[in-house]
């Protein structure tokens, strides 16, 4: 067998793996396929995407917080918290584009999946919550509060304040 066949077939049985792990837990899995692995929002879970120095600080606060919640990147710079579903983003996020909320049925890539650019992986992985969808509020929170750290590192400093 040739390399590449053999790193496809592992690559196969690793999807796989992770869409029986995932529909084990209840979290719904669209396809495993050569593409990757999808997941159905708007159901079990819903899903809040954010740049990565977005993600950075909402992990921040929950650490800070002792929480360990589910956390995924993707290789194009952003990262994803699974949440309970039926999730509404408040007017100061719904505008923003590095934040994302996926309901309704839309399909979000899941690890272990390849993109051209990359792997799509665990962060913190959702054993350690027992698959458990992240409260939705409690995240959203957490991403506001993120929203306004980074704002507030990125404006100009003004003249005789610190």
């Amino acid at each position: 067998m040739l390399r590449w066949e053999s790193y496809r077939a592992v690559y196969g049985a690793e999807l796989r793996a992770a869409a029986r792990e995932y529909s084990d837990h209840g979290w719904p899995v669209v396809g495993a396929c050569s593409a990757g692995l999808l997941l159905a929002t708007g159901t079990a879970l819903d899903v809040v995407e954010v740049s990565a120095a977005v993600g950075r600080r909402v992990c921040a606060q929950l650490r800070a917080a002792g929480l360990a919640v589910p956390v995924a990147a993707t290789p194009t710079g952003t990262w994803w918290f699974p949440v309970t579903a039926g999730a509404v983003l408040p007017a100061a996020l719904r505008e923003r584009a590095d934040v994302v909320l996926h309901t309704d049925g839309a399909a979000v890539l899941a690890p272990p999946s390849e993109t051209p650019d990359g792997w799509v992986h665990w962060r913190v992985a959702p054993a350690l919550s027992g698959y458990r969808p992240s409260s939705s509020e409690l995240i959203i929170a957490a991403v506001t509060a993120a929203v306004r750290a980074h704002e507030s590192d990125r404006l100009p400093a003004v003249a005789g304040r610190p």
